[in-house]
């Protein structure tokens, strides 16, 4: 008998679950809140959609469960199956650095593909439809799924709403508030590859500086460390190694005021090299000003900065300086603490960090607290770091979910 497959929520994962559910013979509705489906897939890699990684590892991931979970997950819909998968719908995929695309670089390619294949097999879809209530009918063993003005009787149902990054595209923890309904706990969730606010004064001067560097935490946990280009801003730090680090530091913040943070920007030098360096520019450079003799060592703005910190003057003679200031510019090179008091909000996450326990679904992706209820996506306690892996894990858990929701097994 032809089983009926609710999804609540048309994003990657729902889409993706709608698909697999309907290939394999259900009767498929999407219940989409926005005026379509898709909107936060347009905007993930920067309008290119990174859509997987080649070097996909459980590594990449947080989740305060079994990562062993994420990782059998992860073996049955990996990067291969996620090719398979676009190919299948006719879109090229492309391999930048182990970093995949579609090969026209448009994420727009990557909805209308999904779009298309969900059209073409029949799957209902109705959008501006808010749920607002999910129960099990006992009598009938049917789901039933309020929205704002009808309500749907399902099979089953995927509940793939997202979590509360980017609210703006219909991510706004509604979710959480449904599984709450069926009893599901949530662990805390915050925002995750976002930007840190920090409490010194001084960022305005050297907003839009970006440089290579290595940031790291200094906490009572023990030191985390990530390295790429990191950008200031009027108000703190941001760039791939901060948005990395930036779950960690919210989940911290939640017991302290402020996180102490230390950037090296001179990372490809090792310790020996940087004392070298310091001291052939002494000995060749030692009659010019200090901002000439440190112009070419980091950016301009910045440069103006750690001498102000220094306690030097950008016009007075090196030979003539205070060299435990000389030595104190270059170790703020080396060593520049700031502090971290928070974050900006969910309004700029990619992702949020926290959810549905995994404790709490089958590997199927089932409820244990509500059978014929399958969650997928970002409403789990599942994130990834930068580089195509929150996207992986919404088409994976998407679809083994829409599999186990039509009965196709596990």
């Amino acid at each position: 008998m032809r089983r009926d497959v609710g999804v609540a929520g048309g994003g990657a994962a729902g889409l993706t679950a709608a698909i697999t559910a309907a290939r394999l013979g259900a009767r498929v509705t999407i219940l989409e809140r926005n005026d379509r489906p898709g909107k936060k897939i347009l905007a993930t890699g920067n309008g290119k959609c990174n859509l997987g990684n080649q070097k996909l590892a459980v590594s990449e991931y947080y989740t305060s469960g079994d990562p062993g979970f994420v990782a059998e997950c992860l073996e049955r819909f990996g990067t291969k199956q996620t090719i398979r998968f676009f190919e299948e719908l006719g879109l090229g995929v492309k391999d930048k650095n182990g970093y995949l695309y579609p090969a026209c670089e448009q994420a727009s390619a990557v909805l209308d593909v999904l779009r298309y294949e969900a059209a073409a097999l029949g799957v209902r879809l109705i959008t501006e439809c808010r749920v607002r209530r999910i129960e099990a009918d006992r009598g009938s063993g049917k789901i039933l799924v309020w929205g704002d003005d009808d309500r749907y009787s399902f099979d089953s149902l995927v509940l793939a709403c997202g979590g509360r990054a980017a609210p703006k595209t219909g991510s706004d923890g509604n979710g959480f508030f449904l599984a709450g309904q069926l009893g599901h706990s949530m662990v805390p969730v915050v925002p995750a590859l976002v930007q840190l606010r920090c409490r010194e004064d001084f960022f305005k001067s050297v907003a839009g500086v970006r440089a290579e560097a290595v940031v790291r935490l200094l906490t009572q946990l023990g030191e985390f460390s990530e390295r790429g280009e990191l950008q200031l801003t009027d108000y703190g730090i941001s760039g791939i190694p901060v948005f990395q680090l930036s779950r960690t530091v919210n989940y911290i913040l939640q017991g302290q005021k402020e996180v102490e943070v230390s950037i090296d920007f001179l990372p490809w030098y090792t310790k020996e090299e940087f004392g070298s360096l310091c001291t052939a520019r002494r000995q060749r450079l030692g009659n010019r000003t200090a901002e000439e003799f440190f112009t070419g060592l980091v950016h301009k703005k910045l440069i103006l900065l750690l001498l102000r910190l220094a306690g030097l003057k950008a016009g007075e003679s090196v030979d003539e300086a205070d060299p435990e200031k000389i030595e104190r510019f270059y170790r703020l090179c080396r060593d520049f603490r700031v502090h971290v008091t928070g974050s900006n909000s969910f309004d700029s996450a990619q992702v949020c960090a926290g959810g549905i326990p995994l404790c709490e679904i089958t590997e199927s992706m089932e409820s244990r607290k509500a059978p014929g209820i399958y969650l997928a996506g970002e409403i789990l306690d599942v994130d990834g770091k930068c580089g195509g892996y929150n996207l992986q894990w919404a088409w994976c858990s998407g679809f083994l979910a829409g599999q186990g929701a039509a009965g196709g097994g596990s």
